[in-house]
């Protein structure tokens, strides 16, 4: 079970978070401006977000590929304005990040608790780990969306790596039954392997799709299951972004 301190805490960042929306998601939408990153068809992309998540209550699992240290930023962006990620806390993602990626700096630690973020041992002890799944199982009790990166770590591979993931998605599936899953494959037109970020003046590739995982297997064999079910989602919408939205391969 959480402890009574992490349940205040993730609270209390839950609440200074949605208070400085406003203040930060202008900061977000400069910084992407700057970079020349853009979203053909925004509005398309955000209306086919709400049509795909659903607008039923309870929580949501947001499963993404991952290339660049801002992949969960830009996803951000695609699917919420400032005022919608005020207005419907839903649309807020919480993110996994590395913890050593937001150790790094001071400003990188401010801005990853303004942004929802929780982070996260890789190759933890069974013990954090479990603390970790117990926050998340906590948020999504509360009907929260949580942004995931099932591969565990940017592909090293230049594509979804189907051999050599996680399976710590399919244990939070586990966790909560019932909850929505939505699969997410956003890439830049021009990207062509892993890195720190996209190139300037990328022009980003949103692919979304609904997905229902489940298996009859219990335990470390059926989060296995469920993971692969989801890792390989991801590698679909991948081919169908190479073959039909000028993905570079």
């Amino acid at each position: 079970m959480l402890s009574k301190r992490d349940r205040v805490g993730l609270r209390v960042q839950e609440a200074v978070s949605h208070a400085m929306v406003l203040l930060t998601y202008p900061w977000l939408w400069a910084w992407m401006r700057w970079r020349g990153y853009r979203i053909p068809g925004l509005s398309r992309v955000r209306a086919e977000f709400e049509a795909q998540a659903g607008r039923e209550p309870g929580p949501l699992l947001v499963c993404a590929n991952h290339m660049t240290l801002v992949d969960s930023l830009v996803i951000q962006w695609a699917f919420g304005s400032a005022w919608r990620l005020l207005l419907v806390p839903r649309a807020f993602f919480w993110n996994l990040p590395d913890r050593a990626n937001l150790s790094r700096r001071t400003w990188i630690r401010v801005l990853g608790y303004v942004g929802k973020c929780i982070p996260v041992v890789r190759k933890a002890s069974p013990e954090e780990t479990r603390r970790t799944l117990d926050k998340i199982g906590y948020l999504h009790g509360r009907g929260q969306s949580i942004l995931v990166f099932p591969e565990g770590g940017r592909s090293r591979i230049g594509r979804v790596d189907t051999e050599n993931f996680s399976y710590g998605v399919g244990r939070m599936i586990q966790d909560t039954p019932g909850i929505r899953v939505l699969a997410v494959f956003a890439r830049g037109a021009g990207q062509h392997e892993f890195s720190d970020y996209p190139r300037d003046g990328e022009r980003f590739v949103i692919r979304l799709r609904r997905l229902a995982p489940v298996t009859s297997s219990a335990g470390m064999r059926g989060a296995r299951d469920l993971a692969t079910q989801i890792v390989h989602a991801l590698r679909d919408m991948e081919v169908e972004a190479f073959e039909t939205a000028g993905v570079d391969r």
